[in-house]
């Protein structure tokens, strides 16, 4: 079944990194846009990045533009978010899902958008 495994997350102190991935199955993960969000807590689920399905170009949240890189790994099944220059506000579980139709253009903010998500994982930055 279609299935999105995030991992990576972890405690961090301001002005450090991390690495996120989403591991993909069941699903032709070359054909689908693909997007970043994280909740933090009390709060609804935001943005953060996007991926077009061929990787040509990428999106951000004006909150994180500068700082996180999104990317694919086709021949790994994998999407990453490079986080760097962290601080304490993004602290957030973080999710990545799979857009709903294969080769959408553009990119979405809408979590309606999206049809698969991943189970999310924790990323907690101290100050």
């Amino acid at each position: 079944q279609v299935q999105l495994v995030e991992s990576g997350g972890g405690l961090v102190q301001a002005g450090g990194s991390l690495r996120l991935s989403c591991a993909a199955s069941g699903f032709t993960f070359s054909s689908y846009a693909m997007g970043w969000f994280r909740q933090a807590p009390g709060k609804g689920r935001e943005f953060v990045a996007a991926i077009t399905w061929d990787g040509g170009y990428t999106y951000y949240a004006d909150s994180v533009k500068g700082r996180f890189a999104i990317s694919r790994n086709i021949a790994k099944n994998t999407l990453y978010l490079q986080m760097n220059s962290l601080k304490p506000e993004d602290t957030a579980s973080y999710y990545c899902a799979k857009r709903k139709l294969p080769y959408s253009s553009g990119y979405s903010s809408n979590e309606l958008s999206y049809d698969t998500w991943g189970q999310g994982t924790q990323v907690t930055v101290s100050s």
